[in-house]
């Protein structure tokens, strides 16, 4: 059984997806369709621009999506579709490509909705006021005590449950940095804070949850083809108003990256293909269950090996 999973924040890099639009023109498409829809050349930002305009939250979250749906487009013009997967599911942004993927998005709706989510996300926090960090070598529940201790009236949140070994906290600076010290006194490997713009996946991100939820309340969902693995709930969900409502809750909610990979193991999942930009997933998987094996697919290179080990 396999899943596919799509890549967030953090993945992006300059002249990603520019081999696959010159070998599939159905790949090109999908970058022209998400220029087409915020009315700009998305595409000349990811093949030629700096990284610096590239990471911009409103650039990033929108390129990452269309980087996968080049891929997972690439791959379906070599006869492999998103019904060999039982599951799919996506790190935070990822989400949408997922939806897009599974078709319960439109690539232009998905396009419009990551631009006004990087947009809101960026600005619901003053930039100085928050913070992220990355806390290795302890576990979730010692990470929620971490961040419990640190937060001293302040917002400090576990935000992301990546895998046994890793967990980011969220919220504001001076609380983040606590928690960097707490976690170090705790017996954690590394402690440290992330290059972030916002503190993501917490609390200080209500306004923006504020802003999705009105922008999906206009956009069609449908039911995605193949069960999507929720951030929020860390298992599978088909029902559009359910969707819906997960994706407004995971602007400030968790992202149960541990506990989504171990559902999907648990219901009979082996294999688990990256669909987009870098192996950031891929390692976080191997980290999780070292029985499920991953598959990168963000080249054309890589579309070859993953028809054959689809059709193998």
């Amino acid at each position: 059984m396999r899943a596919f999973v799509f890549p967030g924040q953090g993945a992006q890099a300059v002249g990603m997806g520019r081999a696959l639009a010159e070998a599939y023109p159905a790949a090109k498409a999908v970058f022209d369709e998400v220029d087409d829809a915020l009315g700009e050349s998305l595409s000349g930002v990811i093949w030629e621009g700096t990284i610096e305009n590239l990471t911009l939250t409103r650039n990033a979250q929108p390129a990452l999506m269309a980087m996968s749906m080049a891929a997972l487009r690439a791959l379906e013009a070599e006869g492999v579709d998103i019904t060999v997967a039982s599951f799919v599911a996506g790190h935070s942004l990822g989400e949408y490509s997922a939806l897009a993927a599974a078709g319960a998005l439109t690539v232009t709706d998905a396009a419009k909705l990551l631009r006004a989510r990087g947009t809101a996300m960026q600005d619901a926090v003053p930039i100085g006021v928050g913070a992220m960090a990355a806390l290795l070598g302890l576990d979730f529940a010692t990470v929620q005590d971490v961040a419990q201790e640190a937060a001293q009236g302040e917002i400090c949140q576990a935000a992301n449950d990546n895998d046994p070994a890793q967990v980011v906290v969220s919220g504001h600076k001076a609380a983040v940095e606590r928690a960097v010290e707490i976690a170090k006194n705790k017996g954690a490997k590394r402690a440290l804070l992330l290059p972030v713009s916002a503190p993501f996946h917490c609390a200080l991100m209500a306004p923006a949850a504020d802003v999705m939820a009105e922008a999906l309340a206009h956009v069609q969902i449908s039911s995605p083809v193949v069960p999507l693995v929720a951030n929020v709930r860390a298992a599978a969900v088909q029902e559009p108003d359910d969707i819906r409502s997960l994706l407004i809750q995971q602007i400030t909610g968790s992202v149960r990256w541990r506990e989504s990979v171990a559902y999907m193991a648990a219901q009979g999942v082996t294999e688990i293909y990256e669909i987009g930009a870098g192996k950031a997933l891929s390692g976080m998987v191997k980290r999780i269950d070292r029985a499920i094996a991953t598959q990168n697919v963000g080249t054309p290179d890589d579309i070859v090996a993953a028809v054959a080990a689809v059709n193998g």
